[in-house]
């Protein structure tokens, strides 16, 4: 999941898979009967240390397609575990923003239905449209920039980035610099995505970037879909979902991905992949992925906690850590709160940033979904 920030506000992408295994349980609406189930703030539970003490009573949180090496979520959920002792079950942490959506749907009234979501900005405002997500709004909702939250608190902005260009400095010794630089002859077989763009917030954010550098706009994604047509049939785009694993194998030397993830991927293959990450200049794409809570979580007081934790300045902080940029940085750095360290690590972002409105992101999926498989088969 998931990019200068202060004359930024925003960044977006991430995850795949269903859940299969059988389980069953307490019904949702037994488990989700209460305050904790209605609550909209801490204070409708008499405040932070009753939310903490409902949350342990229910002992649970359960996650859904959270990668441990993404936006620094294993160390995320390690000091969320070590601070309040609850036990956390994660399910499917390689899924997509879609399977997250479907299993809350999937799995209501089950005890192991997902509590929380994270999504890429286009599945959470799909999900909050669905009415699948509680509103909640967490002690710092006010540092949260006006058009990263809804105004309800049904999903808000947590980190994110800005689409960059991976790549395997041993293998590829003439490294593209700008999207355009794709289409070389050189990178046949190369070339790869974080998934199906009709599925997964990293995709989907590839092919929106490659419309801004090829003459569309937020209102029109159509030449990035034609752009990755056009790389398939030169053989230089290939269908394999890019990943760490993938990276070290040699099968996806070149990756359009999140800076946030391209950064993670250098650190951990350091001393087996001479990994490189650069932010194209032609084609500048950023945005935010969202949490959201079910409005049916087993766990609703612990699903609250969860939140509270993210948007803490100790979480903000883990997540600055992960390379990625939480949605209250401005706020943070401004009362200086900021890990100053985590922050001088940043991928360096040039060229001008605008950021796609609610509604343009939702014809853009809308489009993808009618044009990409027909356009990439």
């Amino acid at each position: 999941m998931k990019r200068s920030f202060a004359a930024l506000t925003a960044v977006a992408a991430a995850g795949t898979l269903l859940l299969s295994a059988c389980g069953g349980g307490a019904s949702g609406s037994e488990q989700s009967s209460g305050a904790a189930a209605t609550a909209k703030s801490a204070a409708d539970l008499g405040g932070m240390d009753k939310l903490v003490e409902a949350a342990k009573k229910e002992g649970t949180l359960n996650v859904i397609a959270l990668p441990h090496d993404w936006a620094n979520y294993g160390e995320i959920l390690d000091a969320f575990k070590k601070k309040y002792g609850l036990k956390v079950t994660e399910a499917n942490p390689e899924g997509a923003s879609q399977d997250e959506i479907n299993a809350v749907k999937q799995l209501k009234g089950q005890d192991r239905a997902p509590d929380v979501v994270d999504l890429g900005s286009a599945f959470a405002l799909s999900a909050a449209s669905d009415g699948l997500l509680a509103p909640y709004k967490v002690a710092t909702f006010d540092d949260i920039p006006a058009g990263q939250k809804a105004d309800d608190g049904s999903w808000f902005f947590d980190y994110g980035g800005f689409i960059s260009i991976g790549y395997d400095a041993a293998k590829v010794t003439d490294p593209p610099k700008t999207l355009a630089d794709l289409k070389k002859p050189e990178y046949k077989g190369k070339v790869a995505l974080n998934g199906d763009p009709t599925k997964a917030g990293a995709a989907f954010a590839g092919v929106y970037a490659a419309a801004l550098a090829n003459g569309g706009s937020f209102d029109d994604i159509k030449p990035g879909v034609q752009f990755f047509a056009d790389l398939k049939k030169s053989g230089n785009f290939i269908p394999v979902q890019s990943s760490a694993a993938t990276i070290e194998s040699g099968q996806t030397p070149i990756t359009l991905d999140w800076d946030y993830l391209q950064a993670g991927y250098a650190a951990k293959l350091k001393g087996k992949v001479d990994w490189k990450v650069t932010v194209p200049t032609d084609g500048v794409y950023s945005n935010f992925y969202a949490q959201g809570i079910s409005k049916t979580a087993p766990h609703p007081a612990a699903a609250r906690l969860w939140e509270e934790f993210l948007y803490s300045d100790e979480g903000q902080n883990l997540f600055l850590k992960g390379l990625s940029r939480p949605a209250r940085l401005p706020k943070m750095e401004s009362a200086g709160t900021a890990d100053k360290t985590a922050l001088a690590a940043l991928p360096k972002v040039e060229g001008d940033v605008k950021l796609a409105t609610d509604a343009q992101v939702n014809a853009a999926k809308k489009v993808l979904g009618d044009e990409w498989a027909k356009a990439l088969g």
